[in-house]
C-alpha cells in the first residue's frame, strides 16, 4: 500500500481491478487509478470536504486552463463565491518541492489569480496567500470553508 501522509487518517475506497489498484474519487463520483499523486490528491480533498467544511460541489478535479494557448490541467480548485479562490498542485511523496513546481503553479496563478495557492507531496505543504499589493507570501494554515 501507500506510504503514510502528512494528513489526518481518512477512510478511502480502494478496489483492485484487472490486477490494478484504483480509488473511489468523490468529487468525480468513479473510481480512479491509484498512483502515488492520487493518493495525496484524495487525501487533500478529504481534507477540504472532513477538515475544512469544503463542500463537495464547490470542488473541481483536473481542471482544464489555457496558459499561453496550450491547455493545462489544475489538479484541484476550490470556488468561493462563483470563483476559483484556492488552486492546489499535488504531487507524489517522493517528488521534492522545488522552485519547477512553485513555478508551475504560478503560471496556473497567472491565468486564475486566486488568493491562496496549497502545494503538497502529502509529506510537506507549501500554502501561499495574495496579499493586498498582489504579491504571493507564505501562510500558516489553509482557513476553513466559511459562506
Amino acid at each position: 500500500m501507500f506510504s503514510r501522509l502528512n494528513f489526518p487518517e481518512y477512510t478511502f475506497q480502494i478496489q483492485e481491478t484487472d490486477r490494478k489498484k484504483v480509488i473511489f474519487d468523490v468529487v468525480r463520483k468513479k473510481y480512479v487509478s491509484l498512483t502515488p499523486e492520487e493518493w495525496v490528491r484524495q487525501h487533500v480533498i478529504h481534507h477540504l470536504i472532513h477538515d475544512k467544511h469544503f463542500p463537495v460541489s464547490l470542488i473541481a478535479v483536473e481542471s482544464s486552463i489555457k496558459f499561453q494557448g496550450m491547455n493545462r490541467r489544475c489538479d484541484l480548485i476550490a470556488y468561493k463565491n462563483n470563483q476559483p479562490w484556492l488552486l492546489i498542485e499535488c504531487k507524489a511523496p517522493q517528488v521534492q518541492l522545488n522552485k519547477e513546481v512553485i513555478a508551475q503553479i504560478a503560471r496556473y496563478q497567472s491565468v486564475l489569480k486566486v488568493p491562496l495557492l496549497f502545494i503538497t507531496n502529502g509529506m510537506q505543504h507549501i500554502l501561499l496567500r495574495r496579499t493586498d499589493l498582489g504579491k504571493m507570501e507564505v501562510a500558516s494554515s489553509l482557513p476553513p470553508y466559511q459562506d
